[in-house]
Parts: structure tokens; C-alpha cells; sequence
């Protein structure tokens, strides 16, 4: 055996070490190549996620308002029977006792519970004279109206109120129905 390796190998073995280190920078290149795609697949995944987290924190920041914004919503439904008594009893105070100053007292509650629910956002629906609108009102009956008023609400029963935007009860209403002459 020869003390110096490149002697001692074979002719072909030499070859194939030759390819070998020809082969290096070709190996490197793709070395590089596939280390670059792996990156730039990381990157996207970063980008990916990290744009996935930022809509999450938007949503999460939306149903958080939302949730502030309706937090009453409940409280409310349950208030609105006591609120309609309350304006009934405000309305059939006799009118020779309008003026007494216990009389004055409960209208002043009455006005500061409707600018306290008006802060909160609670607003009545529209309902005379309006056309009739499934969506917030509940028909209970009709009435005989004119021609031109067929379709509109006449009368209001039971108030309705929404909440902002959200309806939370509809307003319980009649509608005008026209007269016709086989009718009369």
C-alpha cells in the first residue's frame, strides 16, 4: 500500500470521487435551493398566522363590543311589562288630580326612566301611520280605514322597542283594512 491515498485507490474509485467533488457545488446549490423554498414556506406560514391572529383579535374585539353594546338586552325584555304598566297608570290619572304634587312626582320618574332607558339605547318602534312591517310589528286585528290607509297602522295596542339596532319586542298593532261597498 501506497502512503498517499489517491495512489492506492483504483482507477474507477478515483473517477467517482472526482464526480463527486464536481458534483459539490451542485449539491450546495440545491442544498440552498431547497433551504430557500423551506424559508419562504415558514415565511408564508408566519404571514399566514400571523394574519389568522389578527382577525381573530378583530373578531374577538367586535363580540366583545357587541356583547357591551346588548348586555342589557335581557334586563330590558323582562323591564317592559313594568314600563307599560307604568305608563297605563301614568295615563289614566284622573285629570282633577294632574296637578297634585304627588301626581307631579311620578311623572317626573316617568320622564327620567324614559332619558335613563333612551342612554342605554332603547327607542320604541314607529307605528302610526307607518305601513305594516311584519318584521316589527304583530298584527292583532284590523280596522276599517280608507282606501288610501290600507296597509298602514291605525292603532297601537302594546308598544314595541328595540334595542340600537336589535328589535326586542314588536309593537303589537292594527291595520287599516279599506272599505269596501259589498262590506257596507
Amino acid at each position: 500500500m501506497s502512503a498517499y491515498p489517491e495512489e492506492a485507490a483504483a482507477p474507477g474509485e478515483q473517477a467517482g470521487q472526482d464526480d463527486g467533488a464536481a458534483g459539490g457545488p451542485s449539491d450546495a446549490q440545491e442544498a440552498l435551493q431547497t433551504a430557500q423554498a423551506q424559508a419562504d414556506e415558514y415565511l408564508r406560514l408566519l404571514q399566514r398566522t400571523k394574519a389568522d391572529f389578527i382577525n381573530y383579535q378583530r373578531r374577538s374585539e367586535q363580540e366583545r363590543a357587541e356583547q357591551e353594546r346588548y348586555a342589557a338586552a335581557s334586563v330590558l325584555r323582562r323591564l317592559l311589562p313594568l314600563i307599560d304598566d307604568f305608563e297605563r297608570a301614568v295615563a289614566s290619572v284622573p285629570s282633577e288630580l294632574a296637578e297634585h304634587p304627588w301626581v307631579q312626582g311620578v311623572l317626573l320618574i316617568e320622564r327620567k326612566l324614559k332619558a335613563m332607558l333612551e342612554q342605554v339605547g332603547l327607542a320604541p318602534v314607529e307605528t302610526i301611520g307607518q305601513p305594516f312591517d311584519p318584521l316589527e310589528h304583530e298584527a292583532v286585528g284590523q280596522e276599517p280605514a280608507p282606501p288610501e290607509r290600507e296597509g298602514l297602522v291605525v292603532a297601537e295596542v302594546q308598544h314595541g322597542y328595540r334595542l340600537h339596532d336589535r328589535l326586542l319586542r314588536p309593537a303589537q298593532v292594527r291595520v287599516g283594512r279599506a272599505v269596501r261597498e259589498e262590506d257596507t
